[in-house]
């Protein structure tokens, strides 16, 4: 263990479904310990994400009743407060628990946030480090030793926790969908987390994404890579993809809004194409012409998360400079309830990141 290890930490407690209300900063919060193949790490920056916001709502409903206040898990519910929530962790290993080399101590590690739960690639059984169990808004974190990983890059911590939820889901989805070099991919919801990390992602496999965002955010849009930008809300949205695309067909459609645009979406793709989503942040029930569907051979795929084969896919796209991060708000962890209402507003691209104070 740590020399001189302090018996408590400052943490934000989620402490039940429910509001802001709900997020309690404490001071007084008992520091882990490393179990057995663990390692406790320090802290240094945490990235924000939609899942944060929907599990405190509760807004996951159930295959019976789209609106109940449920959580994340379709499958067996592992959530229990108070729970500390915080997915896109890095920090600094200060103490490891037995049978994990004490070398490890001192390195900086990027935190592969998920819980497996078995040893293949299979993601039916996947949970997540803030949700089965304690993560990243906090001083201290404790998780498996095989789950933190050095990443050789000069990023700040900061910067580097800007990747890891987000990139890692819009990889799954464009590994999911198998978009492939010089395909043509149609991003909605592209200024967020995971749409910003999908539009480089994109790029990375040689393929052509074309963002959907709100107004006033084109220029940022382009700047990280988009061959061009619908504005969402103006105009007929097919005819808007056409003039973008220069009349190319959309291979891919990668969604993360889904509500209204879905029909359009499904209309939009050429015969054969491939939808993929891990979102739904303009509403999750949506109408389907299942005649759409057959009629054009489609694919539609759900997506959450990433396997490992997808996270160090992650790695090697960061330590190759293929990806770059995007801050869009640096907050300390006494100022929370702002980060998350900031967020919630989605004036920003890219990722929000809390510190510890």
């Amino acid at each position: 263990m740590m020399h001189s290890a302090p018996k408590t930490m400052t943490a934000v407690l989620l402490t039940g479904h429910g509001g802001l209300e709900k997020l309690v900063y404490s001071r007084d919060v008992p520091l882990p310990a490393p179990a057995a193949g663990e390692v406790l790490i320090r802290v240094t920056a945490c990235g924000m994400n939609n899942t944060d916001v929907w599990v405190r709502e509760g807004a996951y409903g159930t295959e019976d009743d789209p609106s109940a206040v449920s959580t994340w898990r379709r499958h067996g519910n592992t959530l229990t407060f108070p729970r500390i929530q915080g997915t896109d962790t890095v920090g600094h290993i200060v103490a490891v628990g037995e049978g994990v080399d004490r070398a490890r101590i001192g390195e900086r590690v990027m935190v592969d946030f998920s819980i497996y739960n078995r040893d293949d690639d299979s993601l039916a059984d996947i949970d997540y480090m803030g949700h089965g169990r304690d993560g990243g808004y906090a001083e201290y974190m404790a998780l498996p030793a095989e789950n933190a990983h050095v990443v050789a890059t000069d990023l700040t911590d900061i910067e580097l926790a800007t990747f890891c939820c987000a990139y890692l889901t819009g990889e799954r989805m464009l590994e999911r969908a198998r978009l492939a070099a010089g395909e043509t991919v149609l991003v909605t919801g592209a200024s967020g987390g995971v749409g910003s990390a999908i539009i480089q992602l994109a790029r990375a496999r040689g393929a052509v994404p074309i963002a959907v965002a709100g107004p006033g955010k084109e220029a940022a849009m382009l700047d990280i890579g988009a061959q061009a930008v619908v504005t969402r809300g103006q105009g007929d949205l097919a005819e808007a993809v056409e003039a973008a695309s220069g009349g190319r067909p959309i291979d891919v459609v990668a969604d993360l809004v889904g509500g209204p645009l879905f029909n359009d979406l499904l209309k939009i793709l050429r015969p054969e194409g491939r939808y993929t989503t891990a979102g739904a942040i303009a509403g999750p029930v949506v109408q389907l012409d299942l005649r759409t569907m057959y009629l054009k051979q489609l694919e539609l795929h759900g997506s959450s998360q990433g396997s490992r084969a997808d996270f160090r896919r992650l790695v090697r796209y960061i330590e190759e400079k293929k990806i770059r991060p995007l801050v869009g708000g640096v907050y300390p962890l006494s100022e929370f309830h702002r980060a998350q209402t900031d967020f919630m507003a989605k004036n920003f691209v890219g990722k929000l990141v809390v510190v510890p104070d």
